[in-house]
């Protein structure tokens, strides 16, 4: 092994929210020696688990990152890894004005902070749509950008119930290195299986399971007392029923706008509006549905007339009943519900820690590998950036490693 694993890597966090990532990584060993998030939520509960001033407020679109490692003392090149990702707006430009494009400042500065700190290694985490949004210019301009900043890519769509999470969660990960090393994503803990991967041993009985019999509100379990029509649905739903299998005058009147709305491939995340479930009761022996931020009002417990608890969100999301969160049951839970969970970053760390064994090859950087579907079959939309994906995969780009 290298001199460079014997030592404990040095990271900063981006777009950190509650610090899910962080924790990951935190737990295979890395120091996050400062992050930066601009929801003060998410800073509180960030500080409150990992120390104080630890999360700073920061506005990452007008962020002066050469500024801020002169502060932290850091040389250009210095720095181990860069964790997070730009949340992926959907608003962008296609063609040359892609840069140019006001509303893709977050990402324009997450490439700036890839500059200016030249870190060894990065990991940038995003929804499934950032593959086919703006026709796929979005992740191919964002692939280019980091080529040309002298980093060979890795990219993958993975299903987070592989990896010890016991839940239907999708998500793309990009990683870079700038010493030519060899990157393979971690194995699989368990391969899913079955109709849509509900075959797997991370099951939501595993995660909460224990936590039928009372309330604990410490920790923010505190099980919500269904009343009226609301209370009919829930005890109405049998396992894996939703709010179709209601008789019409107990569906909610916003459900057949909802089920109605063709969302369309590409559409950016937070216009698509969620499932048109409404309701569903879960069951206990499949891995959970994904947890968003809607999770505590739209699903039902699996033995219990009730919906799920703050708590029972988190442990889904892999977070330790020790970890506290801070602002209004809202702001938790969409603190819970955007955040990386904490088992698949570490062994996302632990891999790359691994990876940083390898041999340098000579190599120009490029798009050295990238997966984006399990399926057989492809639609239109992720042909198309799949086609550009590819022509990245060939080193063309020239690039420059500058001092900052």
């Amino acid at each position: 092994m290298m001199d460079m694993q014997k030592k404990q890597w040095q990271a900063i966090s981006l777009f950190a929210g509650a610090g899910g990532c962080s924790l990951g990584f935190k737990n295979a060993g890395v120091d996050i020696i400062i992050a930066f998030e601009n929801a003060k939520p998410a800073i509180a509960t960030y500080n409150a688990n990992f120390g104080a001033d630890h999360c700073h407020n920061v506005n990452l679109e007008t962020c002066d990152f050469l500024q801020l490692r002169h502060e932290l003392g850091l040389q250009h090149g210095e720095l181990d890894l860069i964790i997070g990702g730009p949340p992926c707006q959907g608003f962008t430009t296609a063609g040359n004005r892609f840069w140019d494009d006001p509303r893709n400042q977050l990402v324009q500065n997450y490439a700036q902070a890839l500059e200016v700190f030249y870190p060894r290694w990065f990991m940038m985490e995003n929804v499934e749509g950032i593959l086919t949004t703006a026709a796929g210019t979005y992740i191919v301009e964002c692939i280019k950008r980091m080529i040309r900043l002298g980093y060979t890519v890795y990219l993958k769509k993975m299903y987070l119930q592989e990896y010890a999470v016991p839940q239907r969660r999708k998500r793309v990960i990009i990683v870079g290195n700038r010493e030519g090393k060899d990157f393979d994503f971690p194995e699989p803990v368990e391969k899913a299986s079955g109709a849509i991967y509900k075959k797997s041993s991370f099951t939501l009985r595993e995660a909460i399971g224990d936590l039928e019999s009372c309330d604990i509100p410490e920790i923010d379990h505190v099980r919500k007392k269904e009343t009226g029509i609301q209370l009919e649905r829930i005890t109405m739903l049998k396992i894996g029923q939703t709010m179709r299998d209601l008789p019409e005058h107990l569906q909610h009147h916003s459900f057949k706008r909802r089920a109605s709305r063709r969302v369309c491939d590409g559409t950016p995340s937070e216009k698509r509006g969620g499932a048109p479930s409404g309701l569903k009761r879960l069951s206990y022996n499949e891995p959970c549905l994904t947890i968003t931020s809607a999770s505590p009002s739209e699903f039902v417990h699996p033995t219990q007339n009730r919906t799920l608890t703050i708590r029972e969100c988190a442990r889904i999301q892999t977070f330790p009943d020790s970890f506290k969160f801070y602002g209004t049951d809202a702001q938790k839970i969409l603190q819970i519900g955007n955040a990386i969970p904490p088992v698949f970053a570490e062994l996302m760390a632990k891999q790359m820690i691994r990876c940083d064994g390898n041999s340098s090859k000579e190599m120009l950087p490029s798009l050295a590998k990238f997966d984006v579907t399990k399926a057989t079959a492809k639609s239109p939309a992720l042909q198309k950036t799949c086609s550009m994906l590819s022509t990245l995969q060939i080193p063309t780009y020239k690039y420059a490693r500058m001092e900052v």
